[in-house]
């Protein structure tokens, strides 16, 4: 039964490895197979990295930078109308319902209600947050809102 502890390599030849720095007599002393001088003879050589462009300027410093970033996102969880009005049979909207319905992803973060899409039936909603639209329309239906502290 062939395993890995007996497979036989046949006529390929089994090279041990090259041991460099080892006096002239090796055949790779001296230098050790660097080269002469520059960064790479160096014993710190930082050619070597993925991102070195030889000295020069790195592209991602090279390039502007744009937008703005928020150093304290909110990472808020999003909810249509569209979707509330798919969920037949259920009145009341929390984050674990909706999270059960599979409307969100996690039950801690903030939720906010967006206007996209129509509803036409009253919903209780507990939520984090609503558009001003969103409010609008569930109103207009005869639903109701309570906003959660974050």
């Amino acid at each position: 039964m062939l395993s890995l502890n007996n497979i036989n390599p046949g006529k390929a030849k089994v090279r041990g490895r090259k041991r460099i720095g080892r006096g002239p007599g090796s055949g790779w002393g001296t230098t050790a197979g660097r080269g002469q001088k520059g960064a790479g003879a160096r014993k710190s050589a930082k050619a070597g990295r993925v991102t070195f462009e030889g000295g020069q300027m790195p592209i991602h410093r090279r390039l502007p930078k744009r937008g703005f970033k928020s150093r304290f996102p909110k990472d808020t969880q999003i909810v249509n109308l569209a979707k509330l009005e798919k969920a037949t049979g259920i009145e009341k909207f929390d984050a674990v319902v909706l999270f059960d319905l599979g409307f969100i992803r996690n039950v801690k973060k903030p939720v906010k209600i967006l206007g996209t899409g129509k509803i036409t039936r009253a919903v209780e909603l507990k939520v984090n947050a609503v558009s001003k639209s969103a409010k609008a329309a569930i109103e207009a239906a005869g639903g109701k809102i309570e906003i959660l502290a974050e």
